[in-house]
C-alpha cells in the first residue's frame, strides 16, 4: 500500500490567478492601501497627545485619509467584474441586479457583525449607539445596493454612464451638508449627511461608480492595451489633482457653504487622481518588478477585510490599553512594526488555512 498526494487543480489555478494575473496589480494596490491604513490608525491610537502637532504625525494622518477612497474605488471595480461576468453568462439584467444586491447585503451584514463584535468586546463601557455607527463597510453595503441597478446596463454603458453617477454624488455633497436634516432620525441621517467621524454616502460613495467605470473599461479593452490605458489614466490623474487643488482653493464657490476636507467635490477628484496614480504604479511594479512572484503586499490586499476587522479591534479595543495615546515617536514606530508584522503573519496563516481546505484528502492505492 502506498500513499499518493494528487495536486488539486483548483488550488493551482487559484495560485496562478492570485500571483500571475495581469489584474493582480489591483490586489497589490489594495494591500498597499491596507498598510497605509494600518500606520495611520496606529499613530492615531498610540501617539502621545503632545506629539500630535508634529509633522510626522500630521503626515501619517494625511496619508491615512487615502485608503478609504482606494478601498471604495476597488470595491466598485470588482463589482463591475461581477456584472460583466453575469452579462457574459447571459443572465437577465434584473436577475443580475438581484445577484448584485445579494453581494451588497452580504457586505452590509458584515458591517453590522463588525460593529456588534466591537460593541460586545467593549462592554460594559461601550454605548449601544456604537452599533449604528456608519463605518466604511456600511457605506460600501449601501452604495453597492444602490449601484446594483447599473447591472441593467451593458458593460459599455456602465463605462460611460457610471462616472456621471460619481460626479453627481460628489457635486451634491455640499448641498446635502447645507440642508437641514434634523427631521430625520440620527441613525438614518448618519448614512447620508457628510460627517468627519463617519463614512456617509455623500461624498464617499462617489468613488464606487468611478471604480465601476474603471473596472468596466478593464473588461472592454484588449489586455495588450492595458499599459496604454494606465498611461492615459495617469495623465488624467495629474489633471484631477492639479485641477482639484486649484478649484478647491479659489476664494469663491458655486456653493453657499462647502468645506474642502468634508464635502468638497474638488477633494473627491484630488483623491481620485491619487487612486489612479497608485494603480499605475502598482501595475508597473506588479508586471516589471514582481514578474509573477509571491508578494506579501498583494497577500495583504487579498485578505484586506481580515486585516481591517482584526486590526480595528487590536488598535482601538482594550488591547495595549496602557499605551493608548501615551507613546513617544520611537514607541509608536515599534508598535507600527509589531502590529504590521502580526497582520502579515495573519494573512499568511489565513491563506494557508484556505489552501488546506482546498486540498483533497490522501488517496490510497
Amino acid at each position: 500500500m502506498s500513499a499518493q498526494v494528487q495536486e488539486h487543480p483548483v488550488s493551482t489555478a487559484g495560485a496562478k490567478k492570485g500571483y500571475g494575473s495581469r489584474l493582480g496589480f489591483l490586489d497589490w494596490a489594495r494591500g498597499f492601501a491596507a498598510l497605509i491604513m494600518l500606520q495611520g490608525h496606529i499613530f492615531h491610537s498610540f501617539t502621545a497627545t503632545p506629539l500630535r502637532q508634529g509633522s510626522i504625525y500630521n503626515l501619517s494622518q494625511f496619508l491615512g485619509g487615502m485608503p478609504p477612497a482606494i478601498f471604495l474605488f476597488l470595491t466598485g471595480c470588482t463589482f463591475s467584474f461581477l456584472m460583466n461576468s453575469n452579462e457574459k453568462k447571459g443572465i437577465a439584467p434584473w436577475a443580475s441586479v438581484r445577484t448584485c444586491l445579494r453581494r451588497a447585503f452580504y457586505l452590509w451584514g458584515l458591517a453590522f457583525a463588525f460593529r456588534f463584535q466591537l460593541w460586545v468586546f467593549g462592554l460594559p463601557s461601550s454605548p449601544w449607539t456604537d452599533l449604528f455607527k456608519v463605518d466604511i463597510l456600511n457605506c460600501m453595503g449601501l452604495t453597492l445596493a444602490l449601484t446594483s441597478l447599473t447591472a441593467l446596463w451593458t458593460t459599455r454603458e456602465r463605462a460611460v454612464r457610471s462616472p456621471l453617477i460619481g460626479l453627481t454624488v460628489a457635486s451634491l455633497s455640499p448641498i446635502v451638508t447645507a440642508t437641514d436634516w434634523n427631521w430625520l432620525p440620527s441613525g438614518i441621517r448618519a448614512y447620508f449627511v457628510p460627517d468627519y467621524l463617519q463614512f456617509s454616502f455623500f461624498p464617499w460613495a462617489a468613488f464606487v461608480p468611478f471604480g465601476i467605470a474603471f473596472g468596466s473599461i478593464l473588461r472592454l479593452i484588449d489586455q495588450h492595451h492595458l499599459e496604454k490605458l494606465l498611461q492615459w489614466s495617469s495623465i488624467a490623474a495629474f489633471g484631477m489633482i492639479i485641477g482639484g487643488q486649484y478649484f478647491g482653493q479659489l476664494p469663491y464657490s458655486v456653493y453657499t457653504k462647502s468645506e474642502f476636507w468634508l464635502d468638497s467635490p474638488a477633494l473627491v477628484f484630488v483623491k481620485l487622481g491619487v487612486v489612479l496614480l497608485l494603480l499605475a504604479i502598482a501595475y508597473i511594479w506588479h508586471e516589471h518588478g514582481l514578474h509573477g512572484r509571491f508578494s506579501w503586499v498583494k497577500l495583504v490586499g487579498m485578505h484586506s477585510l481580515v486585516i481591517y476587522w482584526v486590526h480595528t479591534e487590536i488598535v482601538y479595543g482594550r488591547w495595549f490599553w496602557m499605551w493608548k495615546e501615551n507613546l513617544d515617536m520611537r514607541g509608536t514606530y515599534g508598535m507600527v512594526a509589531l502590529i504590521t508584522a502580526f497582520m502579515i503573519w495573519l494573512c499568511y496563516a489565513w491563506e494557508q488555512r484556505r489552501g488546506a481546505r482546498r486540498t483533497p484528502p490522501l488517496h490510497t492505492s
